[in-house]
C-alpha cells in the first residue's frame, strides 16, 4: 500500500537539480506531488529527515544473481532485496543461471510474483538457450511477455556462433539485448585468476585477457552483420574496452558494463592477501593498466554502466582452497562507496555522470522508465551521501551470503534510504 511521505531537507539532483539546494519532497498516493522549500507536513503523513543528504531517482543494477529458484542457501529474493537496498538500488535486474534456469515463462513469472512487495523492483532476465546448454533457442517472445528484460546465459557464453547469430535476431524483433558472458572457453580454462607476472608468480594457471577479447571482436561482427543489440557483460580488460569503443564509431549496437571491483583491484591482491577467495571471480581481477582503462572508459562514454555482478556463495563454499573455491563476490552494498573512491573523490567523474551510469543508462539499455525527481513523476528515489565514513563489518552485511573483498574495510559514501513501490527502507547502520 502506498503511503504520504514527506521528505525534509534533501537536495535533489538530476532532471533540472544541481544537488546544491536543500528542498522538501511530498509524496502522495506513490507519486510525486510537491517539491519545495520548507514544506508544512501533514496530519498522517509520514516524516523523513534526508538533513542534507542527495537525492536522486532510484538506482538500478542491471546485473545481479539472487540464486532463487534452486540455491536459496546462497541468497534469496528476499535477501538480495535487502542486500540490494542496503546498497542503494532500488531495481535490480537478476541473471538466469538458476535452478531450473530462467529459460520459459513460469520461470519468469515466479521471480516477478517471488518480488511482488517488495521495496526493490526485480526484473528477470531470461535464458537465451534452454537450460542455457548454448544448443538450442529458448522462448524469448513468451518470457518477454512473462516480464523477461533481457536474454543472457551468464556464467557461460553463448558459444556456438550461429546460435548467437539467431539469437541477435530473435531478440532484435523483440527490441532487447543478448547480454553475453564474453569467454572464449578453450582459452580461459582452467584459469583461477589473471595470467600475467602474478599468475606466474603464484604457480596458479590464469586466464588470459585475450579470453575476454576474442568472444566480444565475435559479438561485434555478429552485431553488426545482424543488426542486434548486443551488450558486453562485466568488461575487465583494457583491449575490451578498444573494441567496444571502436564499435560504437562504427555505428554497431554494442553497449557495455563494468562491475565497481574491476575499477579498483587487481591481480596483486590474489597475493597480498594469501589466495583469499573472496578476491576470486569471473573474470579475474586483472591488472592496474587495466584497472585504469576501466575508468577512462567510463569517463570518455564507452562504458554505459556500472554494475555489481552480485554473487551470493554460501561460507562453506568459499573456505576451501583457492583453485577450488567459486567464482564471484557480493557487491550491492559497497559499489557505491567504491564508485566515491575510485572515481567521485579523484574527479573522474562528476556526480551527474556517475549516476547517469546507475540511474539512466540501464534502464534505456533494459527499455525501462528511468525515474525522475519531477513532480507528478512515481516516486522512485535514492537518498545518499559522498562523505559517510563508515566500516563494512560482517554485522552489517545484509546479504544471505558474506563472500566480499570489502569486509572490515573503512568506506566513504552511503546510501541513507530508498523509496520505490510505495515502500520507504531507511538503512539504519547496524539494524
Amino acid at each position: 500500500m502506498n503511503h504520504d511521505l514527506l521528505i525534509k531537507n534533501g537536495k535533489p539532483v538530476g532532471n533540472g537539480y544541481d544537488g546544491k539546494t536543500s528542498l522538501d519532497i511530498r509524496i502522495k498516493d506513490g507519486k510525486i506531488s510537491e517539491i519545495s522549500e520548507a514544506i508544512v507536513q501533514n496530519d498522517g503523513e509520514e516524516l523523513f529527515d534526508a538533513a542534507g543528504n542527495y537525492i536522486s531517482g532510484g538506482w538500478m543494477d542491471m546485473h545481479v544473481h539472487f540464486r532463487e529458484p534452486g540455491f536459496e542457501h546462497k541468497e534469496t529474493i528476499e535477501t538480495g532485496c535487502r542486500s540490494a537496498a542496503f546498497g542503494g538500488f532500488t531495481e535490480v535486474a537478476c541473471m538466469p543461471n538458476t535452478k531450473p534456469a530462467t529459460h520459459t515463462r513460469d520461470v519468469v513469472e515466479y521471480i516477478r510474483k517471488k518480488a511482488e512487495g517488495e521495496a526493490v523492483s526485480v526484473h528477470p532476465i531470461g535464458c537465451v538457450t534452454k537450460d542455457r546448454a548454448g544448443k538450442s533457442i529458448a522462448e524469448m517472445a513468451d518470457m518477454k511477455k512473462g516480464g523477461a528484460v533481457a536474454f543472457s546465459d551468464d556464467g557461460d557464453p553463448v558459444y556456438n556462433s550461429q546460435v548467437m547469430r539467431v539469437a541477435l535476431e530473435y531478440s532484435s524483433m523483440l527490441g532487447m539485448p543478448i547480454i553475453n558472458h564474453e569467454e572464449d572457453l578453450e582459452l580461459s580454462r582452467p584459469g583461477h585468476m589473471n595470467e600475467g607476472e602474478v599468475s606466474t608468480r603464484l604457480g596458479l594457471d590464469g586466464t588470459p585477457g585475450i579470453a575476454e577479447e576474442t568472444m566480444i571482436a565475435r559479438d561485434i561482427l555478429l552485431a553488426g552483420f545482424t543488426g542486434g543489440h548486443v551488450h558486453v557483460a562485466h568488461i575487465s580488460t583494457r583491449k575490451a574496452v578498444d573494441l567496444v569503443r571502436q564499435a560504437k564509431k562504427d555505428g554497431i549496437n554494442v553497449t557495455t558494463e563494468v562491475c565497481a571491483h574491476h575499477f579498483d583491484l587487481t591481480d596483486e591482491e590474489v597475493e597480498k592477501r594469501k589466495f583469499d577467495t573472496n578476491v576470486k571471480m569471473h573474470p579475474p581481477l586483472r591488472t592496474a593498466d587495466d584497472v585504469e582503462a576501466m575508468i577512462e572508459g567510463l569517463a570518455d562514454g564507452t562504458i554505459d554502466v556500472i554494475c555489481t555482478d552480485h554473487a551470493p556463495h554460501a561460507v562453506e563454499e568459499k573456505e576451501v582452497e583457492f583453485i577450488y573455491a567459486p567464482n564471484g563476490i557480493i557487491g550491492l552494498e559497497t559499489a557505491w562507496s567504491i564508485t566515491v573512491k575510485r572515481l567521485l573523490q579523484t574527479r573522474k567523474l562528476s556526480l551527474e555522470e556517475i549516476l547517469e551510469k546507475i540511474v539512466i543508462k540501464p534502464r534505456e539499455i533494459l527499455t525501462l522508465d528511468v525515474p525522475e525527481v519531477a513532480i507528478g513523476e512515481r516516486a522512485n528515489l535514492t537518498i545518499f551521501n559522498t562523505d559517510e565514513s563508515w566500516v563494512y563489518s560482517p554485522k552489517r552485511v545484509r546479504s544471505k551470503s558474506r563472500n566480499s573483498p570489502y569486509l572490515n574495510d573503512k568506506l566513504t559514501g552511503r546510501a541513507i534510504a530508498i523509496y520505490n513501490n510505495g515502500k520507504l527502507v531507511v538503512n539504519t547502520i547496524d539494524g
